[in-house]
């Protein structure tokens, strides 16, 4: 009797399984190791910022224009946080993709981050997800230095009040969209972004931070005007023991940058790593070559010129080249920049106080362009040969053309209504005393 008691429970739990609606697949979970990972690069980006970005261009500038520097990388950054929480997350990488055309350029849908909580995820470019919290925070630190990156172009001579006018507009109408355009994917929801779409390959930021900085601060250089005694008076920079120092962590932190990009602790990372080691040794190394070239002396600032030039032209393909085209690209990007440094500035007569765009933009360039080559497998990229060399050339040339123009226009916009407003530009007396002084009261030195 127990038996067949059993029997026919076994025949009914079974007939009600079957007959029960399927269980909904479980959550994607963050892979914890892929969550840890992501939170280190993000605080090796912020190192970058504070306290690598404020070293390196504060040592660049006169001593009495020290403190000025730090203070409006440190505050430029942190203003562009809040921004990003409230407003430019949506804009660059919202929940909701909007459809052609206007899906190309912003999404939206996540102001304030409204509805994302602590089981909320981000896509990696795997199965694997990341809590959207540490991607939000990643992409924020992006960014900050971004917009800090700029005021090597505009130190010395431009008003705190106009860089914290400047930031909040030029993030809205020109960082977002150009982050919207080259990385969002839009899914079956809506518009990929615009050279996102187009198959554009920019692993870490060569359009979106560096030509897109560097063309800022050319154009916003040019709205200011040169500094007083430019060219004709000395202006040395106080220390390059700073400067070193600030070149030693940013170099650090951009293995954040760099290996971060790959959003997973992958191989893809991996590769990102060696080669932000490589094409950068080669970028150190090739500047004070082409020094001696020219009948200088190898310098301490050649070297951490050509180490940021290595970076930033490394910085599209990180994952995207084998090791030995990011050392070309490293060596490539020095010698350019250092035409353009030593050459094409003095020759142009722009003043481009700390070679915002000497360096990163031009780098920048190089770096977008060079990507398409270092990426086919005959110099060891990582590329299958589907898309042939001219294409993907094109695709590259085509999103450094819509970077710069959507730079260069909405930096002109910008800088044209905050001089129209409040101004731009310190006074004379105010730049002969220094910014120190005469915008914050304070010396860097005794």
């Amino acid at each position: 009797m127990n038996r067949i008691f059993l029997r026919l429970a076994a025949l009914a739990t079974g007939t009600a399984l079957l007959a029960a609606p399927a269980l909904a697949a479980a959550p994607a979970v963050p892979n914890p190791g892929n969550n840890a990972w992501m939170m280190t690069s993000t605080l090796l980006v912020l190192l970058m910022i504070l306290p690598g970005l404020s070293l390196f261009y504060g040592g660049l500038t006169r001593s009495k224009n020290m403190l000025s520097t730090m203070t409006q990388i440190g505050a430029t950054a942190s203003l562009a946080m809040i921004i990003w929480v409230m407003w430019g997350y949506s804009l660059a990488f919202g929940d909701t993709a909007y459809p052609e055309p206007l899906g190309w350029f912003v999404s939206g849908g996540s102001y304030f981050l409204a509805g994302t909580d602590l089981s909320s995820t981000a896509a990696t470019f795997s199965d694997e997800v990341i809590s959207k919290y540490v991607f939000v925070s990643f992409q924020m630190t992006f960014a900050a230095i971004t917009a800090s990156l700029i005021l090597g172009a505009t130190a010395e001579r431009m008003k705190f009040s106009a860089v914290m006018a400047f930031v909040p507009i030029w993030l809205t109408i020109v960082y977002f969209p150009i982050a919207h355009m080259v990385w969002f994917d839009g899914g079956d929801a809506g518009a990929s972004g615009l050279l996102f779409a187009d198959g554009a390959l920019d692993f870490a930021g060569g359009t979106v931070v560096h030509i897109n900085a560097g063309v800022s601060g050319l154009v916003l250089a040019y709205l200011l005007g040169k500094r007083r005694g430019f060219p004709s008076e000395p202006m040395p920079p106080h220390s390059l023991t700073l400067t070193m120092v600030g070149t030693g962590l940013l170099w650090v932190g951009w293995f954040g940058f760099n290996a971060g990009s790959a959003l997973e602790a992958n191989g893809s990372a991996g590769l990102a790593m060696i080669n932000t080691f490589v094409a950068t040794a080669a970028g150190g190394l090739a500047w004070m070559v082409i020094e001696r070239a020219a009948g200088h002396k190898g310098s301490a600032l050649g070297f951490c010129s050509g180490i940021i030039a290595g970076l930033v032209a490394v910085t599209p393909a990180a994952g995207n080249s084998g090791p030995f085209g990011a050392i070309l690209l490293g060596i490539l990007s020095s010698a350019v920049c250092y035409v353009f440094v030593a050459k094409v500035k003095a020759k142009f007569g722009y003043d481009d106080s700390l070679d915002a765009f000497g360096i990163h933009g031009v780098g920048g360039i190089v770096g977008a362009i060079g990507t398409a080559v270092v990426y086919q497998p005959f110099l060891g990229g990582p590329g299958d040969g589907s898309t042939p060399l001219g294409e993907q050339l094109w695709v590259q040339i085509f999103s450094v053309l819509v970077t710069i123009g959507w730079a260069g226009i909405g930096t002109l916009v910008t800088g044209f209504l905050v001089k129209a407003t409040i101004g731009l530009r310190v006074d004379e007396e105010s730049e002969v005393n220094g910014l120190d002084i005469s915008e914050h009261g304070e010396r860097a030195y005794n």
